[in-house]
């Protein structure tokens, strides 16, 4: 995302079209990020517009020696953990049950015929269906490439815990894809 400097100046100034022009060239980027961790549109939309208007309150602060799209996506990860830790009431419980191992033993996913029939809009149903806290940990280290020990200090959790989430998140992942990869060769094999 390349912002011209005199935007961000106009926005500095707070003229409010240059501003308008802002949120347009930044909806795409903020809301692809909102997307990944919020379940539905109008949520995704209310996290993008407080990080947006943290953006805007903070213009003066941005420094051009660091891309300012890696300065609105700080934001808008910090917002959305914010947000995160606002609903929280307590600790999140996850209920996990147990990956029979065996049931997959000798089967594997062809990740080559898995990637001609997924794409971005599958694998974000998929992330989900994972327990919340597994799916905001995946997200956060996977994708959005946070250290263990930043998890762990963003979300208050251990390093550990951190970890384990990852990890769960991946066996999970894993035993979909092998599952929706088979539904995939049965319509195939059926016509």
């Amino acid at each position: 995302m390349q912002i011209k400097p005199q935007l961000l100046n106009a926005c500095k100034n707070n003229e409010s079209s240059a501003q308008f022009e802002l949120y347009k060239l930044c909806y795409g980027f903020m809301m692809s990020i909102c997307k990944r961790y919020k379940q539905d549109d109008d949520t995704a939309a209310e996290a993008l517009n407080k990080a947006f208007l943290k953006v805007l309150n903070n213009i003066n602060d941005y420094r051009s020696e660091v891309p300012f799209d890696a300065w609105v996506k700080r934001i808008m990860i910090n917002t959305l953990i914010d947000d995160y830790r606002r609903e929280k009431k307590g600790k999140e419980t996850v209920i996990i049950t147990a990956i029979e191992e065996s049931k997959y033993y000798n089967q594997y996913v062809d990740f080559n015929e898995a990637d001609k029939n997924f794409d971005a809009n599958e694998l974000r149903e998929l992330l989900k269906k994972l327990p919340k806290m597994s799916q905001k940990v995946f997200n956060l280290f996977a994708i959005d490439g946070y250290s263990h020990k930043e998890i762990a200090d963003l979300l208050t959790i251990s390093e550990g815990t951190s970890k384990w989430h990852v990890a769960f998140a991946r066996k999970k992942l894993k035993a979909m894809l092998l599952q929706q990869q088979q539904m995939i060769k049965k319509k195939v094999i059926n016509g």
